[in-house]
């Protein structure tokens, strides 16, 4: 097919190729009906260029399109060449002073906190940069797109409007110049046409609505008869629906599938189908089917092509338009006319009104064309932006009403750009006076809200999904009345005025529809069965709780508005009361001589609603009327005597009691939805506007009423009337057996009403109520706070209520009252309450949840117990109430108050009689306390002349009146200070004495009568001592008894061991025998100690006895006893790669035997150190295995281990295991027999293992030849001259048991499978080689982190490290054991050949490409299998130690070859010592063996520096190894950090300190060994820089490095773009912390497959880079990532945090964040110790929903 069609491609693509832009601009120029012209030229071409397939070719479209569409408008536009036109005028422009950078998606945003005009004003990060605002307080997000940068825009910022860029734009003349002066009249006729054609002609096709017609002016003769088959996206469906769907209806692949539904996403439409009309409808309707099931389908048009074409061209013109206007702000201007002129309709007809009404038909893409468009034309121009307001502002109603039924986010809609005007204050109040926005705004949200009840409230039906999605909608009017409110106006116009109050006004029907929403009557007798509907009330509420705080802080600023506004809510609130009265008959309260008229009325019985908007919004007026003292000034204006207290408080007080009520657990069967409601009521989201206010209604109320009267109908409403006006009435309570719930009840709701009046009287912290500013309640409730704990920053934000601008004022005052303390590796700052703080400490500050209170009051009374202080809470001392609330405090004097107060100490001094509870006595003596507060305030206040009227002394001296003569409240106090029952209460009753008699003294100094203070004073001093008395008295008989007790046990215990002697006795030598084994071993002091060869000191082993932690039984650890072994993991390593990119193409063929210098991946193992019998280990392991199959059949989850991969957890601490180590005895004491001869030197031991090697191979070449005839056997032994003592045939005895042996081959075979990632093979030859891998990596790991924290090599290891080592080298000196015998020898001799050659064993690595240390460990590990054959008494040791000296001296070599030989400027003063000397010999030798290849000659002290540094990790390595294979402790210099280690390091391994002299004594075979060495043809090509290779010593490898600031992060992955969705911007991107690589994580385009599965890029990358691990940044959400293969991941705090020491998951707060480098090390501890794994186990075990994620997909 392709074939046809090309010829047909390049026909077309000529004749359009030779269309010239001059031309047809000449023709253009010359055209008497421009507009014809033009569109006839588009019509003929734009099908021609655009959709000539089923698969778009952007490339090839744009540069037609430039050449033949655009090319003749630039060149008609400019006139010229536009080559030259558009630099001129370029020239001749200013540039904005306005940045205007719209954002992409996940671009970081930066918004100050002490400047911004409002949260919505932001700066893109280069302005940010050259701000002043870097200094500030700000805050940093990421956008979401699709707003732009307000630099320049003096109306955003209170300072630094610019940055230091757009600082140079700012002209002279502040006066705006008409920017059309710089263009020519016969350009900007020019523009004008050319603008107006191609603007309309894009925004007619754009909402063209006709599917295979075009308008009439662009239909052309010989249409094609081809169609595309559209879709849309939608938000309902998700993606895989859509993936599901095309490939039933196109039968595409899936990644095709994907990547439709990726580019539908994105660009909001598809073509997925290419063809005929038939083919296409097909294709539509089987969409249409597969859709339509649950939801409503998918939307997919059939569109003619030519129509499809012409839109991408409309498309591809608004944003060649953005881009022309770029050139001058005079274009811009003439497009923002042509855009805004009115159309042949009139009204509402201008280009931009038409594209702006059909917003929510045009798809995704085509919206933020023409939304950018807007944002760079009329955003920009700033005389449009404001005719632009008003036209969006005309529109409203029309717009909003389109977004309600539009399903795309509001991000995408034409509606979002309302906080572009909405939050500019001058054009926000211009908009409210001339547009009336603020009643168009809430008409408009009270239309979409139609469900009402017959009273006219609001209704929610049930809050399905679909409710829940429309609600979303509406709730963003309420957003752009907020941005309409948050500048307030300074100086007000009468317009303004008018204006406001007429929105007032609508505002108020709003709340009134919401007055007494949703009421609910108690339920009696059985549960509710359907819980109301309760959300969507509140989300209202919730969100206009900062609407309803500005509408306020608005009134406060003009007294004319606020008198209006008050008398306009009061008028509403009769209106709603006014159905007050009827149906609830009056009746008279009377208690203690007052009477009052009220109402019946029981909220326990009747409906009562929690919604009281209009109610509260008075109260907040009430409290400005006090604040701005216009109460004083002006009361002829106010209404304030047509108030009626008891129906100002009546709703709210009802509200108060159902709290009560629901406390005291007599709603239970109302269900969830009433606890909701009242947690939400007191919750900090809401409560500014419910609770707070509620208790000021109250308190405005009482205020204006008798107090007497106010408590009686509070009494009523609570339904305690009863009670406190018949007397007795407890004890009838008590007596008659009356139901314990009832009892319960009441008490409660005794409690909450006291707590009402603490609350009423005590809260005056609202500026307005008390005489206190704005900080003073923040402060307090921060005390508050913090006087239940320290607090981390975030927590007390939380804690705090926020304004419209997300501030809770915190910061300025924090200071003042807590202390900051910096958190450690984990963990957060804390904040810490000031010690002089807690005197403002209330137990009832009203805030406080229950459970608050509770911690509260113990943490206090536990910091005054540590203070030696008694534990009393006096009530603090509290700022005077404003005038306007003044007469609140005579509650507390009142006479129902004192008869209350009377009535419950009465009941707590006869405390069995009555029903009463120790939290009732509290809040009483609290009230009392606050009394005595109060008067003692008003006495030293006092001025001269006036009277104090507060006057509770005397009232609570007086006993009570003649009939009933209860003893006054003092009498019961005192009575009450001795009472044994009330021991908590002690404190508190004492203070409240105290401050009596101070009261007292106060009065009667004024007066004169000095001897009864002294009689008050003498009273208290006697309780005092009295009371220390008896204290005293109890703790002596408390240290008795406990003495008594004491002597009694010791005597039990002492019977006890006598009849028990013998226990003891084996107890006592079985703890000094284990003791042993811990001190490692026993000390050997006076001697030197070395680890080996013929002088290795000679240690005797110890008695190892362990218990086996799963059955609890005791064994020694012996050769033939059954096997113990160590839960151990083994995992693939890449942690000390030097060279990421290498990978083992097929590892069934690799052969490992020789590790590169590169350690390119490496096998780790690694251990919980808990110890299990074999036996008992295998059978938890079944037992493992057989629930995991049951649990698969059940649940198709994984857990956090991998049974199919042999994983298991540790029974005892649930570490993640693979396998088991098996312990042993060290293994070199059972193979080494006893020395008897002299011991060869190295030349001697060389000569010998090469002969003994040629014998071995001549036997196997005479085994594979003579296996035929038997024979001659005799014969060709005779040519072979046996080494003596040699005994080829000689097969050593197992000395293990058969468990230990089977334990051997487990290990070996799980390192084997892991390490080469093969299946597990106990034959394999490798499985050795793998061991002793293992065994050498793990050493090398360990010692790089003890070298990169500074340790000493030993002494510093945990013991769990300590015994993995001591077992893995144990293990893998003793695994030859069970592998098979001639296979070890053979790697024996491959081994030795590649220092030695040796003829048959060619093509072996040079020695460049060999790690020296895994060749030792090796080398000593196979070595037992040649020697155990000789019997010449050559002993095992010394061929270690020649070994070891061999391989020492290789690796000097391989240091000399590759140390860089950069010349230091310290030769001089280096005296050139004996090693110096040595090593330019050596070196010059190497010169003559090389050629003269080698780099000129270096100093001998520069030569032997390198050599001492480079040898030093080696040597570090080999002590441990040789320390754990001998056991021979290692000496007391090496376990501490000093000078002379190399000294100490080589005695311990028995080397001469002058390294250097082993090449000299054994000089002999040594050059020739060097020659072979440097003969080789890889050294050569390195030594000519054909090469590389690895120079020593080897750097460690640390994660990248991380910038300081978090923000260059969030900008590098801003910048970042999917590698495979051509430059689509990622939505996750990560970054890998090991190599720095940015991966877009978590998206379908970036999924690879891996071993047959599909895999994210994290994953896979973790394969490349970590071999399965990986540590990664998600930047976006500033988590860490980990992943260990496919299954398992977890999250991780980041190292970054803000100054208040807290991590910020998700970038929610927003504050800056620093690295925080310890945090840092720490995770790349972690990753070091190959820990990751294991933090990922523990991880998942602790949180299972870890477990759900599917981290293969990140």
């Amino acid at each position: 097919m392709a074939s046809e069609l090309e010829p047909e491609v390049q026909a077309i693509d000529r004749s359009l190729l030779e269309c010239s832009a001059e031309e047809t601009a000449g023709k253009w120029l010359q055209a008497t009906d421009l507009t014809r012209e033009v569109y006839q030229h588009l019509a003929h071409y734009v099908p021609k260029i655009y959709c000539r397939g089923p698969n778009p070719a952007p490339q090839r479209e744009d540069m037609l399109a430039q050449h033949v569409l655009l090319g003749p408008m630039e060149w008609y536009l400019c006139g010229e060449d536009p080559a030259f036109g558009f630099p001129k005028l370029e020239q001749a422009n200013k540039p904005s002073h306005l940045c205007g950078r719209v954002f992409k998606v996940g671009e970081p945003t930066y918004s100050c906190r002490d400047c911004a005009v409002d949260p919505t004003c932001v700066l893109c990060m280069e302005c940010f940069l050259g701000s002043i605002h870097r200094e500030h307080r700000y805050r940093m997000t990421t956008s979401g797109g699709g707003g732009f940068c307000d630099c320049g825009d003096t109306e955003a910022w209170k300072e630094g409007p610019y940055c230091t860029k757009h600082e140079l734009n700012i002209s002279e003349t502040e006066e705006e110049e008409d920017p059309l002066i710089h263009l020519t009249e016969d350009m900007i006729a020019r523009t004008y046409n050319i603008f107006t054609i191609m603007f309309r002609y894009a925004v007619d096709i754009l909402t063209w609505e006709k599917e295979n017609e075009l308008p009439p002016d662009l239909e052309t003769v010989g249409k094609s008869d081809t169609y595309y088959c559209m879709l849309f996206n939608d938000e309902v469906h998700t993606y895989e629906q859509v993936i599901y769907t095309l490939q039933k209806a196109v039968n595409c692949t899936q990644k095709e599938a994907i990547g439709f539904a990726t580019t539908v996403d994105r660009d909001g439409r598809r073509s997925v189908r290419y063809g005929d009309f038939q083919y296409c409808e097909q294709a539509k309707s089987v969409i249409v089917r597969n859709t339509s099931r649950q939801t409503k389908p998918l939307k997919v048009q059939v569109m003619h092509s030519s129509i499809v074409a012409h839109q991408s061209f409309g498309l591809k013109l608004l944003t060649w338009l953005g881009s022309i206007i770029g050139y001058s702000d005079g274009l811009r201007r003439i497009l923002c006319q042509v855009g805004l002129q009115e159309g042949p309709d009139g009204e509402n007809s201008s280009l931009v009104d038409k594209l702006m009404l059909c917003d929510s038909k045009l798809w995704k893409g085509a919206r933020s064309v023409y939304h950018q468009l807007f944002m760079s034309s009329l955003l920009m121009d700033l005389k449009f932006k404001k005719l632009f307001a008003i036209h969006f502002a005309k529109n409203y109603q029309q717009l909003q009403r389109d977004f309600m039924e539009d399903d795309h986010e509001r991000a995408v809609s034409v509606t979002a750009l309302s906080v572009q005007f909405f939050t500019a204050p001058t054009l926000a109040r211009m908009l409210i006076t001339e547009e009336n926005l603020m009643t168009t705004i809430i008409k408009t949200f009270m239309d979409h809200l139609k469900h009402r009840d017959i009273q006219g409230r609001f209704q929610f039906e049930r809050y399905t999904a679909l409710q829940a999605f429309k609600f979303r909608r509406v709730q963003s009017l309420i957003l752009d009345l907020k941005y309409v409110l948050i500048s307030k106006p300074t100086d007000w116009s009468d317009d303004l005025r008018h204006k406001f109050l007429e929105g007032f006004d609508a505002f108020l029907e709003l709340l009134k529809c919401m007055q007494g929403m949703d009421p609910i009557t108690r339920q009696v007798g059985q549960h509710i069965e359907m819980e109301p509907e309760w959300e969507a009330a509140f989300t209202l509420q919730m969100k206009l709780t900062h609407v309803i705080s500005m509408m306020q802080d608005w009134c406060a600023l003009d007294e004319k508005v606020l008198i209006e506004a008050y008398k306009k809510c009061l008028a509403v609130l009769m209106q709603c009361h006014s159905g007050f009265t009827d149906g609830e008959q009056p009746i008279t309260l009377s208690l203690c001589g007052h009477a009052v008229e009220t109402i019946r009325y029981c909220v326990s019985q009747e409906k009562v609603s929690i919604h009281l908007p209009i109610s509260r919004l008075l109260a907040g007026l009430h409290v400005l009327l006090s604040k701005s003292e216009v109460a004083y000034r002006f009361p002829e204006l106010l209404p304030l005597s047509e108030l009626s207290p008891p129906m100002l408080i009546e709703h709210p007080l009802r509200c108060l009691v159902l709290c009560a009520q629901v406390h005291a657990g007599m709603w239970r069967r109302n269900g969830f939805s009433l606890v909701n409601q009242i947690y939400y009521y007191h919750n900090v989201k809401c409560r500014r506007e419910m609770f707070d206010k509620d208790i000021v209604m109250l308190q405005t109320g009482v205020s204006m009423m008798d107090p007497n009267h106010f408590l009686m109908i509070m009494l009523s409403r609570f339904e305690l009337y009863q009670i406190f006006s018949t007397p007795d009435y407890g004890k009838r309570f008590s007596s008659e057996n009356t139901n314990k719930d009832v009892v319960q009840q009441n008490n409660t709701l005794i409690e909450e009403m006291l707590y009402l009046i603490i609350m009423l009287v005590g809260e005056r912290f609202s500026p307005g109520v008390g005489h206190v500013n704005a900080t003073d309640e923040i402060k307090r409730e921060i005390i508050h706070q913090l006087s239940i704990r320290p607090m981390a920053h975030s927590e007390l934000v939380k804690a705090l209520p926020e304004d419209e601008n997300k501030e809770t004022g915190m910061e300025s005052v924090i200071e003042a009252v807590a202390c900051f303390k910096k958190p450690g590796l984990t963990g957060r700052g804390l904040y810490e309450l000031k010690p002089e703080c807690t005197k403002d400490f209330n137990l009832y500050f009203y805030h406080f949840s229950r459970a608050e209170q509770s911690k509260a009051e113990e943490a206090q009374r536990k910091l005054k117990r540590q203070n030696r202080e008694d534990t009393a809470l006096p009530p603090p001392v509290l700022p005077p109430f404003c005038p306007l609330f003044a007469s609140l405090v005579n509650i507390l004097q009142s006479d129902v108050m004192l008869c209350i107060m009377g009535t419950i100490l009465q009941w707590a001094v006869e405390h069995n009689g009555y029903a009463w509870s120790e939290s009732m006595l509290q809040r009483v003596l609290h009230l009392i306390g606050m009394a005595l507060q109060e008067e003692k305030q008003h006495l030293e206040n006092v001025s001269e002349e006036s009277v104090v009227t507060f006057t509770f002394t005397q009232k609570i001296s007086k006993p009570g009146e003649a009939p009933s003569s209860s003893p006054s409240i003092l009498a019961m106090l005192e009575t009450l200070q001795n009472a044994p029952y009330l021991e908590v209460h002690k404190d508190m009753i004492r203070w409240i004495l105290k401050t009596f008699n101070a009261i007292k003294k106060i009065r009667e100094s004024s007066s004169t009568s000095p001897v009864v203070e002294a009689e008050g004073a003498i009273m208290e001093e006697s309780s005092k001592d009295k009371d220390k008395a008896e204290r005293k008295r109890k703790a002596e008989i408390a240290r008795l008894r406990r003495e008594k007790i004491m002597a009694q046990m010791s005597e039990m215990q002492r019977h006890f061991i006598d009849e028990n002697k013998e226990l003891f006795q084996q107890t006592l030598e079985l703890d000094a025998s284990t003791s042993t084994v811990l001190n490692n071993s026993p000390m050997i002091s006076d001697t030197l100690l070395i680890a080996l060869g013929p002088e290795q000191t000679q240690v005797t082993e110890q008695r190892q006895i362990v218990t086996c932690i799963l059955c609890q039984e005791e064994q020694e650890v012996k050769v033939d006893n059954k096997a113990m072994v160590l839960a151990a993991f083994v995992q693939r390593s890449t942690v000390l790669s030097k060279n990421r990119n290498k990978f083992i193409q097929d590892p069934e063929k690799y052969d490992p035997l020789f590790m590169h210098p590169d350690l390119s991946c490496g096998t780790h193992t690694g251990s919980c150190g808990h110890i299990m019998h074999a036996h008992c280990w295998q059978r938890y392991f079944d037992a493992v295995q057989a629930k995991e199959q049951r649990r698969q059949q059940r649940l198709r989850v994984h857990t956090s281990y991998d049974v199919e991969n042999g994983e298991f957890l540790c029974p005892l601490c649930e570490c993640l295991s693979n396998t088991v180590i098996p312990l042993l005895q060290p293994p070199r004491s059972i193979f080494n027999r006893l020395d008897f001869s002299d011991q060869p030197s190295l030349v001697q031991w060389i000569r010998t293992i090469s002969q003994q090697i040629k014998a071995l191979q001549f036997l196997r070449k005479e085994e594979s030849t003579f296996s035929t005839l038997s024979s001659d056997n005799s014969e060709s032994m005779i040519e072979l001259q046996l080494p003596e003592g040699f005994r080829p045939d000689f097969r050593p005895k197992n000395p293990y048991s058969e468990s230990i042996k089977e334990m051997l081959t487990t290990f070996g075979t799980a390192t084997y499978k892991v390490g080469l990632k093969v299946h597990p093979n106990e034959e394999d030859p490798r499985v050795p080689v793998m061991c002793w891998g293992s065994c050498a990596y793990t050493i090398q790991t360990i010692e790089r982190i003890l070298n990169d924290e500074e340790k000493p090599l030993f002494g510093h290891l945990p013991c769990r490290q300590d015994d993995c080592l001591k077992s893995l080298t144990r293990f893998a000196a003793a695994h030859w054991t069970a592998a098979s015998f001639s296979v070890v020898q053979e790697h024996f001799c491959i081994l030795f050949a590649s220092l030695v050659p040796n003829e048959k064993y060619g093509n072996l690595p040079c020695i460049l490409d060999i790690d020296m240390f895994h060749l030792l460990v090796s080398l000593v590990l196979s070595f037992p299998a040649l020697q155990c054959q000789d019997f010449s008494g050559f002993s095992l040791t010394t061929g270690d130690l020649h070994i070891f000296h061999l391989v020492t001296m290789a690796h000097i070599v391989q240091i000399l070859l590759t140390s860089c030989t950069e010349e230091n400027g310290m030769d001089q003063e280096n005296p050139t010592g004996e090693e110096e000397l040595a090593v330019l010999a050596l070196y010059k030798t190497l010169c003559h063996c090389a050629g003269s290849a080698l780099k000129e000659i270096p100093s001998g002290w520069h030569l032997w520096r390198s050599v001492k540094a480079g040898i030093m990790p080696f040597l570090r390595c080999s002590a441990l190894f040789f320390h754990y294979l001998n056991g021979v402790p290692a000496p007391s210099e090496i376990q501490v950090t000093g000078t002379n280690q190399f000294e100490h390091l080589c005695s311990y391994l028995s080397l001469p300190n002058n390294l250097i002299c082993l090449f000299q004594e054994n000089s002999k075979i040594m050059n020739t060994l060097i020659e072979s060495w440097c003969n080789n043809n890889e050294v050569k090509k390195y030594l000519e820089g054909g090469r590389q290779a690895i120079s020593y010593a080897r750097e460690s490898n640390k994660l990248i490095d991380l910038p300081d600031d978090y923000s260059s992060l969030i900008n590098q992955a801003s910048n970042f773009s999917c590698p495979k969705s051509g430059g689509d911007k990622s939505r996750a991107p990560t970054l890998c912390l090991v190599c720095g690589t940015m991966l877009c994580s978590q998206s379908y385009c970036c999924q690879t497959e891996l071993e047959g599965e599909d895999v994210g890029a994290c994953t896979a990358h973790t394969y490349i880079c970590g071999s399965g691990v990986g540590i990664f940044l998600r930047v976006r959400e500033c988590q860490v990532l980990f992943l260990a293969g496919k299954t398992k991941g977890c999250f991780y705090a980041p190292p970054y945090l803000d100054d208040y020491g807290e991590t910020d998951q998700g970038l929610r707060r927003g504050n800056p964040l620093h690295l925080c480098k310890e945090r840092f090390k720490k995770i790349q501890k972690l990753w070091q110790q190959h820990s990751i794994t294991e933090e990922i186990g523990h991880a998942q075990e602790a949180n299972q929903t870890l477990v759900g994620i599917d981290w293969q997909h990140l």
